[in-house]
This record gives C-alpha cells, structure tokens and sequence, in this order.
C-alpha cells in the first residue's frame, strides 16, 4: 500500500481537493506525519465506512474542542453523503457526556458550515418525547441497552438523595437524547463510546457503554475499529486504556 497516494485520495474524496492547511507551508514535516498517518494508514485499517469514520471524527474533535477541525469534518461528513440531521444528531448524542457549553460551541460551527453547504435552517425536529413521558420513554431505552432488571435495581438502590440524578439521567440523557430519531441504537452507542473513550478517566462508564455496544449489536472488532479512528485525534493513552476495557469486557 502506498499510503501517500492512499491518503490524498481519502482527502479527495473528503473535500474534493487535497486539503488545504497553512501546516503544508510553515510544518511540511509534521503535515506530512499527520497526512499520512491519518488517512494513509488509520483510513485504511478495519471495516468502518466513510460515513461512520467521519460521525466518530466529529464526536471526538467536539469532546476535544478542535473546534476548527470539528468544522472540516463536519465539512466532509456533508461531501460523502452523511445528512444534515445525521450531523446534527452526532452533536446532540455528546451532550449529556461533555456538557452543553461545549456542544453549543459545535453548534455555532456547523451551522456556519450548513449556511455554506445551503442547509436550510432549523432542520426537521427529531424529538420522540413530551414532557409528561420522557422519564417513561428513557426507561425504556435505557433498558433496551443495558437491561431491564439492571436499571431497575439502579434506581430502585439510588439513595433518597440521588434519585434526582436517576431521572436525569433517564428522562435527559436517554429520554430527550438518545431516543431521538435521526440515528439508530447502534451509531449513538459508537458515538457515545468515542466520546468517552476520548475524555479519558472514565473508565467505568465506559465499560458500561462497550456492553451496551454489545446489546446493541455491535461487535468487538467493530470496537476495535472505531478506537483506531479515534486514536489519531486522542492519543495512544486513551487509546489503549479504551482497548483494554474492550478487552475486559468483551473478553
């Protein structure tokens, strides 16, 4: 494999040109490093087509808050035919596990980004809640990842006072979050893996969301494929502390 010619005809096909960068005239050396190790190796290692590689892109430079590179990519994943609502659904999965002000940030990127593209905005709303159901309905997807019986005994142990903490987390980051339209169980629980794996000391929520990535179908090499395309952007730390829960978990 020539990994030269491999990665200008990844970036080609990200942005229709090779990508432009100041780095190419004032760091040629380092460019070259990161050209070619990004999509000259880690773009053709594994399975994962260019869709998800570039949603897991955007869900890692957004935990990062690259936010300038958080804008190529949002850039690219519209060139290969990722939709607006795939894009913007990426953005809303990282909140509850980076906060709002940051994803907020990304918001304002990508929205300059869509204006570009011709992206009429709002978009299409994907909410699957009301008011008087999203702690019911987060539930309900909480237990379609983790197991019924498990959730159950989560908050039927949560002390008095953390049961506020329980329906927050039921009724916003599975109610309001992730059972909206627009991806499915098993991009969201990629996504949510990636950015976990990308903040780093995290480990036992991670842990819980590689077997929730395993009830949702997807597999260990699947895993392992999706933490190669985060590594260039998080480091080879969190990279192979990512890998051995994987391994724990998914023995």
């Amino acid at each position: 494999m020539n990994r030269i010619e491999e990665g200008k005809k990844v970036e080609r096909q990200l942005w229709g040109e090779e990508k432009v960068d100041t780095l190419k005239a004032t760091d040629p050396e380092f460019y070259e490093i990161m050209e070619r190790f990004i999509y000259g190796e880690v773009w053709q290692h594994g399975k994962l087509d260019e869709k998800l590689r570039e949603i897991v892109a955007i869900a890692v430079n957004l935990t990062n808050q690259t936010i300038d590179q958080l804008g190529e990519h949002v850039e690219a994943a519209l060139n290969i035919g990722v939709t607006p609502v795939e894009v913007k659904e990426t953005l809303y999965q990282c909140t509850p596990y980076v906060g709002f002000s940051k994803v907020q940030k990304a918001i304002k990127v990508t929205n300059e980004v869509f204006l570009k593209k011709g992206v009429e905005l709002p978009l299409k709303g994907q909410s699957t809640t009301t008011e008087d159901n999203r702690i019911h309905k987060g539930i309900e997807v909480q237990k379609a990842i983790f197991g019924g019986e498990h959730i159950d005994v989560m908050r039927a142990n949560a002390p008095d006072n953390l049961k506020h903490i329980q329906d927050y987390l039921s009724g916003y980051c599975f109610g309001d979050i992730c059972g909206r339209n627009g991806l499915d169980a098993k991009k969201r629980e990629i996504i949510t893996f990636s950015v976990i794996s990308a903040l780093g000391g995290c480990e036992n929520q991670l842990r819980a969301h590689i077997a929730g990535n395993a009830a949702v179908g997807n597999t260990k090499e699947i895993l392992l494929d999706v933490i190669t395309q985060c590594m260039p952007y998080i480091g080879f730390p969190r990279t192979l502390n990512a890998i051995a829960c994987i391994n724990e978990v998914l023995a």
